[in-house]
């Protein structure tokens, strides 16, 4: 969070510089308009915070004395970690197994008990070049890695954000790690979704003891079962590589991990993989089920984390947004988690480009979208040249400013419905 305002909280910024396009007044007198900057990333061009940094910076030369907060934010995937650390959380870095199982620099962010783990900064998608090979033998374990180190450090409130991820192993490198032991008929089971078929054995007795103290929150909007035609061999499968055979044997596997689960007695195993968000990160979901997790929206638990009702307080306008905007956006993403999380405020959403008619984008609690495409319909620019166009862009938030005379309440409402494809945060 950055601002200049000093006081609790994020650091707010106000500016006196002269703008090369004056505006008039839109503010009583007297008193600077305020403005929360909190986007999620434009995947591909910016992360978090420089979407923020270049809209505020867009609109210091647009407005005089205009004070702004810049809090990036995210879905509980890629930029949770980002979006912890500019919240005044302190990075922790160490070395942990890959998706592959080749070590990797890595960080998670830790303030005092708590501590939040991005699975996409260890073992993401990203790291990876999606093939039915690397599909079947992308582990969690290195996401294990990171929470024992949580664990060994005193953390004692693990926040885990799991999408992006590249494994669809169930979560069992993740209990591996943690002390678990898979066997099969030849010993120690090998990593990876596609070795689960040869599962015979499980042993949770060498459990990292600071679990049975710990609480554990899946940050994920993903409400996919383990199994089954919505599960998540069958829907995220194939964005990490697999083709319909490896689906296939990836869906035995986590079959497999779950009866012999139940097989040895562990409580509940059959439950879990049936329940809402089992299928998230590939099963990493109903690892953390398994292990008493408590499962949060992952917009909201990263709005809470990072202190977004303080920094709502007093401002005249938010604005949020993501690359792209479109029907996919409407269900868990980060631009209608904030204009929910800011119902009353005006909340005008920036991205990349959209696909939301006017009449979705009021019903999710926009008061306005603005695309870098309504400025420059070369898309390729967009990606190339984000940042100077989000400037450019941003001169266009004047206009939403509030003038002296109240404006009415900006309320979501409830969105019309969609069929959409289920997409795991990346």
């Amino acid at each position: 969070m950055t601002r200049t305002d000093q006081g609790g909280g994020a650091a707010m910024t106000t500016t006196t510089r002269s703008t090369a396009r004056p505006t008039t007044a839109r503010t009583a007198p007297g008193r600077a308009p305020r403005v929360l900057l909190a986007p999620d990333k434009f995947k591909g061009s910016l992360t978090a915070g420089e979407v923020a940094a270049h809209l505020a910076a867009g609109l210091r030369r647009a407005v005089p004395g205009v004070v702004t907060c810049e809090l990036p934010v995210a879905d509980g995937g890629e930029g949770t970690l980002e979006a912890a650390l500019a919240a005044g959380f302190t990075p922790v870095d160490l070395v942990a197994a890959g998706a592959l199982g080749d070590p990797v620099a890595t960080r998670y962010a830790r303030r005092g008990g708590t501590a939040v783990v991005e699975m996409a900064a260890v073992t993401g998608l990203a790291t990876v070049i999606p093939t039915p090979g690397t599909a079947l033998v992308a582990s969690s374990r290195g996401l294990g890695e990171v929470i024992a180190h949580a664990l060994d450090s005193g953390a004692r409130e693990i926040v885990v954000g799991v999408g992006g991820s590249a494994s669809t192993d169930g979560g069992a490198g993740m209990l591996a790690a943690l002390g678990a032991r898979l066997t099969s008929g030849a010993g120690d089971l090998a990593d990876g979704g596609g070795h689960l078929h040869e599962l015979v054995d499980v042993d949770l007795s060498g459990l990292h003891p600071a679990l049975a103290e710990a609480e554990i929150v899946l940050a994920s909007d993903v409400d996919n079962p383990l199994l089954g035609e919505h599960g998540a061999a069958a829907v995220y499968g194939p964005q990490k590589g697999a083709d319909p055979g490896t689906v296939a044997e990836l869906e035995l596997g986590l079959a497999t991990w779950v009866d012999v689960l139940a097989t040895v007695g562990v409580t509940g195993a059959r439950g879990y993989a049936a329940e809402p968000g089992a299928g998230a990160a590939g099963g990493v979901g109903f690892a953390c089920l398994l292990l008493g997790a408590e499962r949060r929206p992952g917009v909201e638990e990263v709005l809470a984390l990072t202190g977004f009702a303080d920094c709502l307080a007093g401002v005249d306008l938010v604005v949020t947004g993501e690359g792209s905007l479109d029907l996919q956006s409407l269900h868990g993403k980060t631009p209608v988690g904030v204009a929910v999380a800011a119902a009353g405020v005006p909340t005008v959403a920036v991205c990349g480009r959209s696909a939301l008619d006017p009449e979705r984008a009021a019903a999710a609690g926009f008061a306005a979208v603005l695309a870098l495409t309504d400025i420059e319909p070369d898309v390729a620019r967009c990606l190339a040249e984000a940042g100077p166009l989000l400037e450019t862009l941003a001169v266009r938030l004047v206009e939403h400013l509030p003038t002296a005379a109240p404006r009415d309440p900006v309320t979501p409402r409830s969105v019309p419905p969609e069929t959409t494809t289920p997409m795991e945060n990346a």
